[in-house]
């Protein structure tokens, strides 16, 4: 961590802190208040997009630690979101669950699909692990649409409000706390787990895993327990979006939305605790951009081609991804470090 002149670390406490500084104890509260205040500034139009986009950075914090620091390629991440966004639905809507022990199960059972699944990481990797989860993500899908007595198949499944010590989340505003809480915890734990013997084992594994199998780390172990931590992670992201969208389907988790994880990590950086939340952030608000730009883009060019606009934000995904790739391939959160180096803004090193 970048310390301001004159400050220095004398205990490992000191070191690991998190927040080192006053001024950084000072930003955090000033984050915490203003997380506090926005339902009260935001209408529900655009505090439905922070909801989206909180959900999203947990479900990006759990690929990233798969991907970023273990560097176990997954295309299949929206097929584990689903899994938890069903377990907990099934739980509190046909066994009445409690939500904080419907969350922790949905959790829970994405963790062990992702067990199931990142099996073969032990014996393959790169774009041939690739399409294992991409074959994950179908077979989870194809369960979903029939196993139709449990899920509902195609029509769905309906997904009571979550209830939480007697205080309902109903509504944009209520929910927003409610996830946003949980993404706070999410990141705070995702920066330790990094931190950690687990975090440098993974990041080992992802640099070189012969050179770490032969310095003692073992691949099979640690392989899979990347595939838990993140697909757990996936299912409490689908857990808080099941509560979110209120009505199930497996149309919401698409091999497009998993396409779209692996974007908001490159584009953030990958390995990094600040990379999924630019990531995220960045591309969700261009979706919005996108979709409201393009009704006038039809306008202003009538002679388009018919479904030309509902198609503009594929593109423009595709295009961006290419241009980070290109310019900045270390991601949003490299280009912040520059920027923090370049001006000296010691107080926002974390």
């Amino acid at each position: 961590m970048d310390l301001p002149a004159g400050i220095r670390n004398f205990t490992y406490a000191q070191d690991m802190a998190i927040f080192r500084t006053r001024w950084q104890w000072m930003m955090l509260v000033v984050f915490i208040l203003a997380l506090f205040c926005a339902p009260l500034l935001l209408n529900n139009y655009w505090l439905g997009i922070a909801n989206l986009i909180g959900i999203s950075i947990i479900a990006a914090t759990g690929l990233n630690i798969l991907i970023g620091y273990c560097g176990q390629l997954s295309l299949g991440h929206a097929g584990f979101i689903a899994v938890g966004a069903y377990a907990y639905a099934i739980m509190v809507s046909r066994f009445e669950w409690p939500f904080l022990a419907a969350m922790i199960f949905a959790g829970v059972v994405a963790g062990l699909t992702g067990l199931l699944f990142g099996i073969p990481s032990v014996r393959v990797k790169g774009f041939y692990l690739a399409i294992s989860t991409i074959a994950a993500h179908f077979i989870i899908i194809w369960v979903i649409n029939q196993w139709s007595s449990l899920t509902g198949g195609y029509n769905g499944m309906g997904v009571p409000v979550a209830n939480l010590f007697g205080v309902s989340f109903a509504g944009q505003k209520n929910q927003f706390y409610l996830i946003f809480a949980i993404t706070v915890l999410v990141i705070f734990a995702a920066k330790n787990i990094a931190r950690t013997r687990l975090g440098r084992a993974f990041v080992a594994v992802r640099d070189n895993d012969l050179a770490a199998e032969v310095m003692g780390i073992n691949l099979f172990r640690y392989k899979l327990l990347a595939f838990f931590i993140g697909c757990f992670l996936a299912g409490i992201a689908g857990s808080l979006m099941a509560n979110w969208i209120g009505y199930l389907n497996a149309e919401n988790f698409t091999l497009n939305e998993s396409i779209l994880y692996i974007g908001m990590i490159i584009i953030g950086g990958l390995g990094t605790t600040l990379g999924p939340i630019l990531g995220v952030v960045f591309i969700r608000l261009l979706q919005e951009g996108v979709n409201s730009i393009s009704p006038l883009v039809e306008g202003w060019i009538p002679a388009l081609p018919s479904g030309f606009t509902a198609g503009l934000g594929p593109m423009v995904f595709g295009l961006v991804i290419v241009l980070f790739l290109i310019l900045e391939p270390r991601g949003l959160a490299h280009r912040w470090n520059l920027f923090k180096a370049s001006y000296r803004l010691w107080p926002f090193s974390y």
